[in-house]
């Protein structure tokens, strides 16, 4: 259930609203909008309370929701969520982009690939620490070396960190190194991870899992949010299908679908969906031009001795290309870049 309350309500009447939430035994998470305050009502029974908060001053209407995710979904929140990593907005009329390599290997690979995204404006960067794969002999990434080495490039060259995260005991050493935390496709529905890094406080970049329904995806995002952390940024990866031209089938029919379902941010990936360096611009274009609020894209600057994921990197004439090619696309999509 969502309690909206009338516009400009004052605090004190909010406070009593959440009070009220509080003493019938549910959890209230107050979502202050542009315009109006709405409190959603988290609990047993909650649906069936409805009644009990239309007569508290400054309530416009409680409203039931029927729809498994009550955070995620846009009837709690109709105007869109802006997600802010540093101070780059994630969800606003400027489309973000993440650039980066799939994984930190050196501290001059890192370096000097941070150094190309930032060249062309970009200012958060990837580029894991720890990397699950799905073959044990293949490059586990360098682990807390790793981090530290993130650490001092990121101090070098003021850019924002998004570091994907496996366990929650990973979690001590990136609070403090990274600026985002990213779920990775396998761990979609790590359950106890979700929590872990909702409990964080810091931004999420959730993807989507490669057999995962969109239903399950949104769900997926409420874990992270009935912690209290509502920074969270989807991110379609492309999912498993019978196809095997592409390493993955990008699913950009879902990125207005969960524009209209939910209110939070989606990026694409059309580097792990397709593979292969070649199909990225164009899978990036498309998905700017449906609608995307952004890129996750990954980038190095010696592609062909990447230890991980080399074929699907852009190289730096490759990265540069697709930047000056995007803010055409941004624009007739009423975007900026």
């Amino acid at each position: 259930m969502v309690i909206v309350m009338q516009p400009g309500a004052p605090k004190a009447d909010i406070d009593a609203v959440i009070a009220k939430v509080e003493e019938l035994g549910f959890t209230p998470h107050p979502i202050f909008g542009v315009e109006k305050t709405v409190v959603a009502v988290i609990g047993e029974g909650a649906y069936d309370a409805a009644d009990m908060f239309e007569s508290l001053p400054s309530v416009d209407r409680a409203v039931p929701i029927g729809q498994p995710y009550k955070l995620a979904g846009s009837d709690v929140k109709p105007e869109k969520t802006v997600v802010t990593v540093g101070d780059v907005p994630i969800g606003g009329e400027r489309l973000a982009v993440i650039a980066g390599p799939c994984a930190i290997e050196s501290r001059e690979q890192f370096l000097e690939t941070a150094k190309l995204v930032k060249s062309h404006g970009v200012r958060i960067v990837r580029g894991s620490a720890f990397k699950p794969r799905t073959s044990p002999h293949d490059f586990q990434g360098l682990g807390l070396k790793g981090l530290e080495l993130l650490k001092e490039v990121k101090e070098e060259l003021g850019l924002y960190l998004v570091n994907e995260i496996m366990e929650p005991g990973q979690l001590d050493a990136m609070v403090g190194v990274v600026d985002m935390l990213q779920i990775g496709a396998r761990n979609m529905q790590n359950f106890a991870l979700l929590s872990a890094v909702g409990k964080s406080g810091l931004p999420v970049l959730l993807k989507r899992g490669i057999a995962s329904t969109i239903d399950d995806f949104l769900k997926a995002a409420e874990y992270i949010m009935v912690t209290g952390n509502h920074n969270v940024v989807l991110c379609e990866r492309g999912i498993r299908t019978f196809e095997t031209a592409t390493r993955f089938t990008l699913d950009l029919s879902m990125v207005p679908v969960v524009r209209r379902l939910s209110h939070l941010p989606i990026l694409v990936d059309p580097s792990h969906a397709a593979g292969q360096h070649d199909y990225v611009p164009p899978l990036a274009k498309a998905a700017v031009a449906v609608g995307a609020d952004g890129l996750f894209v990954e980038t190095h600057f010696r592609p062909d001795q990447a230890l991980c994921d080399g074929p699907q990197a852009l190289s730096p004439t490759e990265f540069a290309e697709l930047m000056e090619a995007l803010p055409a696309f941004a624009e007739a999509a009423g975007r900026t870049i």
